[in-house]
């Protein structure tokens, strides 16, 4: 019933535009879930990630579960199409990696600009996250649902384009000049 409660004072994250605000803060959301749900529920929001460990942790949720998993294959497709690139040995572990994930690791590494692979990977997490999206709109694993998407929309709005490239251009400068590997903040 408390999810209810929740759900109910949260705004919508569907159709929200790139170039406009967010219409709730990760700390607001926070603050909600620890107003309306119980322990076990307020931990599994706390724990929620868009980097989950190469390990995974177990959770209660089967969306957080499957987002987990769903997330390392990706790094770890992203992982083998950078050693692939450099002519490397990966070590997947005892994972077996869709080709079509591999296809799109493969496609964001080879893209020139990192602002552009990073919108293309940004836009397969979140198609992703849809296909877990859960039916009960007013349900725990929709709160997570919620979460995650919240964090993905709030990641994809801190990359700032100028600052970017300048970053990207000061750490190739020095690898192939062989200084530091800094980039200005």
């Amino acid at each position: 019933m408390s999810e209810y409660y929740l759900m109910s004072q949260l705004p919508s994250l569907d159709g929200v535009s790139d170039n406009l605000p967010l219409p709730i803060t990760e700390e607001r959301f926070l603050e909600l879930c620890h107003r309306f749900l119980g322990k076990k529920a307020r931990d599994e929001v706390d724990r929620l990630t868009l980097a989950p460990a190469r390990e995974l942790e177990s959770s209660s949720s089967a969306l957080i579960a499957a987002w987990n998993g769903g997330e390392r294959d990706l790094r770890l497709a992203l992982g083998k199409a950078r050693a692939d690139k450099l002519k490397k040995p990966f070590d997947a572990g005892d994972r077996i990696l869709p080709v079509p994930l591999l296809k799109l690791a493969s496609a964001a590494v080879e893209t020139e600009s990192p602002l552009e692979a990073e919108r293309l990977l940004d836009g397969y997490r979140l198609a992703f996250l849809e296909t877990l999206r859960p039916m009960d709109a007013f349900s725990e694993e929709f709160v997570f649902y919620y979460g995650l998407k919240l964090k993905l929309l709030l990641r994809a709005r801190c990359f700032d384009d100028a600052l970017g490239e300048e970053a990207y251009r000061n750490i190739y400068r020095s690898v192939v000049d062989g200084e530091g590997l800094e980039a200005k903040q």
